[in-house]
């Protein structure tokens, strides 16, 4: 198979019109990777930046940036800026406006090179609604549900009614699992659509929903395809994305263990069906699931490149960027299905700023050291660097590792040492709880379900991750200059150290071996008190000498020890969307009390057990940080 950069160099089509200067109308690790192709091909690569992401690490990657005046949803702000920059092609990525065919159709219409399917293409694929009925026209077999225009809550509620429980609510709009949610209880609906709606409306700028039967316990399989506009197509094969959370993909792997030479020439041919009945071109995902029987249901054509792409292009050996370019700039495919080779097997990890103990909740903070593994077999795509501060306007995905192997248990070995080897110190990651899940006996043999994660991961409470932060955040602080005398020196007694991790003030034993050299660094940053910052198991610990005591410090500790009312803190950073109680109102246990919006999710905050809303310490729109009191209740 001709190598894709070889290609686009190569091809001398007389209708081709090359790219020379391209902008990518997104952020993070994407613009990283495309640039990497981008300049092997000669090609000036332009970085789209808000205000907000201006000194961010993977906007100095590009050979380029150029401001946006305006959100990476706003079209009218992205052609603006790509005019500014004489940029001659768009390269959408994932996510934002990757997927709108008004955009696509913009961009044509002004006379820029498009990086992907014709807005007609998307319309007949890329919405999940004419997807599905598209993929039935052509006998493609998709799960029961409903695709209607009118989405009202009334025709959803009768609708779901005839569907039948438990249901996927799911955006019309958009991918990557974001606005989804099982619905199991008629009395659940009405509130889940209009979460849902939030959700969509946030991510994708479109509030439209459809409904799905709910399969359990299927594999998430997906096939890559390649369309040029000569009317040629190929398959890739497949990838296995069936460890999820909150349908949001965390690993997945080429090819899947689950599908053999038949089944994989069956889901292929039915993707490239479904993609030659629109029109398509270019790089775009057929996703589906597939039960024990072995048949597959259509879920969705994702028409852009995926997050996971890198697994094919290891088991393939091509460039998709490579390919997209070249598609996009009126190149031919120049092979055909029989010079597709597979060679080992990949397996990818997702590297997320959350926390997997607490619900795998959005973290934020200052990385204030990043180290990426030097491991054979394993590439890193990553989208942050030392300074970068991880808020949650955005996806919370921080950098992908990605290993390659003669076989399954060689790729997952490396991937292992890779995650091992990994350093994001300063902010919470699902580093540890990735290491774990790799494991993970359903994932050792190759038997992961999409529900494989919430069924297994049943984190304990973080005690223990606690009391090992204490114990090394005591022995790095008290390990003063050579020649010094020791913090927590004490004559006649054993040494100890009065310290603070993140609110808590501890009094611990100094231990020479406390802390078994864990990951930890000082963070100097002048906006903030130096402060020492650990890495236990992937969870980001803060703290430091603590302050000598005082009056008052010790009679608050007391009235929160002993009095009676108890304050409900945020889980995490975020914005507050909505306060569903009211002062003096009665609340029973894990009832909502505040919502917290954060990286285009919602989150419930709930009361702990029975009590009254003694008063209300936020209001909606608020900002709060990860322990920040949002209510005071009495009687719990």
């Amino acid at each position: 198979m001709i190598d894709p950069l070889a290609r686009y160099r190569q091809d001398t089509t007389a209708s081709r019109r090359p790219i020379r200067r391209l902008l990518v109308a997104n952020r993070g690790e994407l613009v990283v990777r495309i640039a990497r192709t981008a300049r092997a091909l000669d090609i000036e690569c332009l970085a789209l930046v808000t205000a907000d992401q201006a000194d961010a690490w993977w906007a100095g990657q590009a050979d380029g940036r150029v401001v946006l005046e305006g959100t990476y949803l706003d079209a009218g702000a992205v052609l603006r800026a790509a005019e500014v920059a004489r940029a001659d092609a768009i390269h959408p990525g994932y996510g934002f406006l990757a997927e709108s065919a008004d955009f696509a159709a913009a961009v044509v219409a002004g006379g820029i090179v498009w990086v992907g399917p014709s807005g007609a293409a998307m319309r007949a694929v890329g919405d999940k609604t004419a997807g599905r009925r598209l993929a039935e026209s052509v006998g493609v077999p998709v799960l029961p549900g409903y695709d209607g225009a009118d989405v009202s809550d009334e025709r959803l509620a009768r609708e779901a009614a005839r569907v039948g429980y438990p249901l996927l609510v799911k955006p019309s709009a958009g991918g990557g699992g974001k606005g989804m949610h099982v619905v199991r209880r008629p009395p659940d609906l009405r509130e889940t659509l209009a979460r849902a709606r939030r959700e969509a409306a946030s991510s994708f700028g479109d509030d439209r929903l459809i409904l799905e039967r709910y399969l359990a316990r299927p594999r998430h399989i997906e096939i890559q395809l390649l369309l040029d506009r000569q009317g040629d197509g190929v398959h890739l094969g497949e990838r296995d994305c069936s460890l999820q959370r909150r349908h949001q993909k965390v690993i997945e792997e080429a090819p899947s263990p689950a599908v053999d030479e038949g089944l994989r020439e069956r889901l292929g041919e039915a993707a490239l069906r479904l993609a030659r009945a629109a029109g398509y071109e270019g790089a775009g995902t057929a996703e589906f699931l597939l039960d024990d029987a072995g048949d597959f249901y259509f879920l969705e054509v994702n028409a852009r490149l995926q997050v996971e792409h890198r697994v094919t292009e290891l088991v393939t050996g091509r460039d998709l960027v490579a390919d997209q370019l070249h598609i996009a700039s009126g190149g031919s495919l120049g092979f055909r299905q029989e010079d597709v080779t597979f060679r080992g097997h990949a397996v990818e990890a997702r590297l997320y700023a959350e926390d997997p103990w607490e619900g795998f909740l959005p973290a934020a903070g200052r990385l204030v050291r990043v180290g990426w593994p030097q491991t054979e077999g394993v590439r890193v795509d990553a989208g942050v660097g030392p300074g970068d501060e991880i808020g949650t306007r955005y996806d919370p995905l921080l950098a992908k590792l990605i290993a390659h192997g003669r076989d399954r248990d060689e790729a997952l070995k490396r991937l292992r040492l890779a995650l091992g080897a990994t350093e994001t110190l300063g902010v919470t990651t699902n580093r540890g709880f990735l290491r774990r899940l790799l494991d993970e006996p359903a994932v050792r043999t190759g038997e992961a379900r999409t529900d494989t994660i919430e069924r297994t991961w049943q984190p304990t409470d973080t005690a223990d991750l606690d009391a090992r932060a204490g114990a090394a955040m005591a022995a790095v602080v008290s390990s003063g200059p050579a020649g010094a005398t020791p913090v927590g020196f004490r004559l006649n007694a054993a040494p100890s150290v009065r310290i603070r991790v993140e609110r808590e003030e501890l009094t611990l034993p100094v231990s020479a071996d406390g802390h078994q050299d864990p990951c930890w660094a000082v963070d100097h940053d002048a906006r903030s008190e130096q402060s020492v910052v650990l890495d236990i198991d992937g969870r980001a610990y803060r703290g430091g000498l603590a302050a000598a005591p005082t009056v008052d410090a010790a009679a608050g500790r007391a009235q929160r020890e002993h009095g009676a009312v108890a304050a409900v803190s945020a889980p995490m950073p975020g914005r507050v969307s909505a306060v569903r109680v009211t002062g003096g109102e009665s609340v029973e246990a894990g009832q909502t009390l505040i919502v917290l919006e954060a990286m285009k999710m919602e989150n419930a905050v709930t009361a702990p057990a029975a009590a009254t809303v003694s008063r209300l310490l936020v209001e909606a729109g608020q900002q709060v940080q990860r322990g920040d009191p949002l209510v005071e209740l009495e009687g719990s």
